[in-house]
């Protein structure tokens, strides 16, 4: 059963960002000022998943030629890989993390500016003139009690002042559920209102 309920979790997360993404790209290349997160709970295991575009993490979207822009995109991968600082969880959770990957992955765009849909990581400055950046996360957590998590507090929007809003997707045995959390309203509360 446990299994059956991972395996359920897993697709349905897969489903939910393939929606997203489509829906993104239907209107656009991708939107400045949105990211994205999902979260799956399993048992005592919370895996996360974040996408931001690269203009709201490091304010620039073009190859990080410079020292500077180099720079920044390192500062943002080491910030990146610490989830429990971008994303407060309950401390009564007891969540520790267990993984965390982190890259900077860009967008080919056709001759028309209609976005492919073919996503390549790459390394800090192989983003190629006239794509979008977007850095993608994922995470694994361990929680002693992740039915303690009631609430998140996003201090994400403190460290990177690019960002204006994360769409949440959050999947439990209980179901899926949606928010949406924005900069001047930075705190989450799971199953009310923010």
């Amino acid at each position: 059963m446990r299994g059956c309920l991972i395996v359920g979790l897993a697709a349905a997360l897969g489903a939910t960002v393939a929606t997203a993404q489509e829906e993104r790209r239907e209107l656009g290349a991708h939107e400045h000022g949105h990211a994205a997160l999902n979260i799956a709970v399993e048992g005592k295991r919370v895996a996360m998943e974040f996408r931001a575009p690269g203009m709201d993490v490091v304010g620039f979207e073009h190859e990080a030629a410079t020292d500077a822009d180099k720079a920044a995109v390192r500062r943002a991968e080491a910030a990146l890989k610490d989830p429990l600082a971008l994303f407060v969880l309950p401390s009564a959770a007891g969540c520790k993390v267990a993984t965390a990957k982190v890259g900077l992955e860009a967008e080919e765009e056709h001759e028309a500016g209609h976005v492919e849909g073919e996503r390549h990581v790459r390394g800090e400055a192989a983003v190629e003139e006239g794509e979008h950046t977007e850095f993608h996360a994922e995470y694994a957590l361990d929680c002693a009690d992740p039915g303690r998590i009631d609430a998140i507090t996003f201090a994400f929007f403190e460290m990177f002042p690019g960002a204006e809003e994360i769409e949440v997707t959050l999947l439990t045995e209980r179901g899926q559920t949606s928010y949406e959390v924005e900069r001047d309203r930075p705190r989450l509360a799971i199953g009310g209102s923010s």
